[in-house]
């Protein structure tokens, strides 16, 4: 294990969680509540809160943690059949808007190490209703592939509307975005990509906060809204492998369930 490649990327995700907890508050004018928490093996993370005018639910979570892997998940990652011992860092993002006209807003970025290391993770967002950006959305994301390696959008948006799918109802969760897993090609540009993608998340909810965030809404939109999060609500609860991961590897409950909305409604 590189213990320089490892406090490099939890350094960035520490000041990645810096700048977004600013620019929201500020948008938002309420301060988050933040919680530390350790983990039952090492480590720990901090657990940021808000509720207010603007976000009507958000959380921004980060963690480092280590420990080793139960022999139920060693088959399951890469490295963990070698040797079961992990460190892992990361931070967590979801942003659940007061305005049915601003999307859900989801992104994490992570670092694994056992014997192999890499990183993972992506962002997405959930309209429920038609979002004017969209196009302009998807092609931010395109770029920024595109400048590390032409053929990756394509894979990551397909890996991305593969996974936040929701077979029971046989739709998707919201409008997609980049999801991926596994990179380890070139540590440096792996982590410039990385950078890139998390820079591309804080510029995004900055100017879609403000820029919707005093249209004005109707009681049925808020309901669009509210069933749209019931699908969000149950792809968190039965297929998302975060979720998964945090509760048997002993992470925060309060932490991992943070993406839950905080409030649905089942047609």
């Amino acid at each position: 294990m590189t213990d320089y490649n490892f406090n490099e990327a939890k350094n960035w995700f520490e000041e990645l969680r810096n700048q977004l907890i600013k620019i929201v508050s500020e948008i938002d004018g309420s301060d988050f509540i933040k919680t530390n928490w350790t983990h039952r093996h090492q480590g720990g993370g901090t657990m940021a809160k808000i509720k207010g005018s603007v976000i009507e639910k958000g959380g921004v979570n980060i963690s480092s943690v280590s420990g080793k892997f139960s022999s139920q998940m060693q088959d399951k990652i890469p490295g963990a059949k070698d040797n079961p011992n992990y460190k892992a860092t990361g931070i967590s993002v979801v942003l659940h808007p007061m305005s049915p006209k601003i999307p859900s807003m989801h992104f994490n970025t992570r670092y694994l190490m056992t014997t192999e290391q890499w990183f993972g993770g992506g962002m997405d967002i959930t309209p429920c209703m038609d979002f004017k950006n969209l196009e302009l959305y998807h092609q931010g994301l395109k770029n920024i592939c595109d400048t590390h390696d032409s053929k990756k959008y394509s894979e990551y948006k397909k890996w991305c509307d593969d996974y936040f799918y929701l077979p029971h109802r046989k739709e998707a969760r919201g409008a997609g975005g980049i999801f991926f897993d596994y990179l380890k090609n070139d540590w440096e540009q792996d982590f410039e990509f990385i950078m890139d993608i998390g820079k591309y998340f804080r510029d995004f909810i900055q100017s879609t906060f403000l820029e919707l965030k005093n249209e004005k809404w109707s009681n049925t939109e808020k309901d669009l809204q509210l069933i749209k999060r019931s699908r969000y609500a149950e792809f968190n609860l039965l297929h998302d492998r975060g979720t998964k991961f945090g509760l048997e590897t002993g992470g925060n409950i309060d932490a991992i369930l943070m993406s839950m909305p905080p409030i649905a409604k089942w047609d």
